[in-house]
């Protein structure tokens, strides 16, 4: 089927097609409601590439608000043509974590407003705006740390996350850990953060993963640069 004939409906028929049931009770355990088709990720990535870009139905498939058509449509829009407007209430309704990640990884990441965005979503109330600004926040750190005031994004974490809504709390983990990986001058602060608030100490980790536990991570990636 040619990309200029792809429909709305076909699209989501596609998507229904490689549904499954597993994969959908997968998705609620983790946020998801019974809006969805429960399509494996790796089965959402071969049709985008069998798609290609296609912004217009792009934009359908997210205001379809179907879990899988949202992931889809992160793959097929152009940022550049989001206005910043459009992109901050993507942001917003994004709804589930896996939503919010691929559109942070696919979308947000490449948008031209994405640092005023960061600083917008930084200040603000709804957790998963808010879980966006910590994580361009997190890419900064990483990145392209100047300008950022690290001693006051420690205050930050060590005020805010062990009350901060679970969408927040992850992407604040986030720049704790890579505050303390990549600036040994905040290293001993931030693990002493982490100590003391004890955000994910026992999250369930499998085999030759590392925690998230900020202490134990940073250590690892400490140890692992040499």
């Amino acid at each position: 089927m040619a990309k200029a004939t792809l429909t709305l409906k076909d699209t989501l028929k596609q998507l229904e097609a490689l549904g499954d049931e597993k994969v959908r009770a997968h998705n609620r355990k983790h946020g998801a409601g019974d809006n969805q088709f429960g399509v494996r990720l790796g089965d959402i990535r071969k049709l985008a590439a069998k798609i290609k870009i296609n912004h217009p139905l792009a934009i359908a498939l997210w205001g379809a608000g179907n879990l899988d058509a949202r992931l889809l449509a992160t793959l097929l829009i152009k940022p550049a043509e989001l206005s910043r407007d459009e992109m901050d209430r993507m942001a917003r309704t994004a709804g589930v974590a896996q939503v919010a990640d691929w559109l942070m990884s696919y979308v947000v990441k490449s948008h031209p407003d994405k640092e005023s965005l960061r600083q917008s979503w930084m200040e603000d109330k709804d957790p998963w705006a808010a879980r966006a600004g910590w994580s361009l926040t997190s890419e900064r750190i990483g990145k392209n740390p100047e300008g950022l005031d690290l001693p006051g994004l420690l205050d930050r974490i060590e005020a805010e996350m062990g009350s901060a809504a679970p969408e927040v709390q992850w992407t604040m983990n986030f720049c704790l850990a890579g505050i303390g990986i990549h600036f040994p001058k905040h290293r001993k602060r931030a693990i002493a953060i982490g100590e003391r608030l004890g955000v994910y100490r026992d999250y369930p980790v499998s085999k030759g993963c590392t925690s998230p536990f900020a202490p134990i991570w940073i250590n690892e990636m400490v140890r692992r640069q040499g």
